[in-house]
């Protein structure tokens, strides 16, 4: 097995990595009512996801 002649930090590892989470989500507009959301989630307007309905909103009175 291959044995690295200096080992990498922790630091420079997390330095390297950290790019993945400091960016801006990606926002997408929904299908069924226009109103826009963070893409890959459901619809907050309406519960639909991907064109099909994923969460029925409880009815409020």
């Amino acid at each position: 097995m291959a044995h690295p002649k200096r080992r990498q930090s922790k630091a420079r590892t997390a330095k390297r990595r950290t790019h993945y989470k400091a960016q801006i989500p990606t926002l997408a507009v929904c299908s069924n009512c226009g109103a826009a959301h963070i893409y890959h989630t459901v619809c907050g307007e309406c519960g639909y996801y991907r064109g099909k309905l994923a969460v029925e909103k409880l009815a409020t009175t």
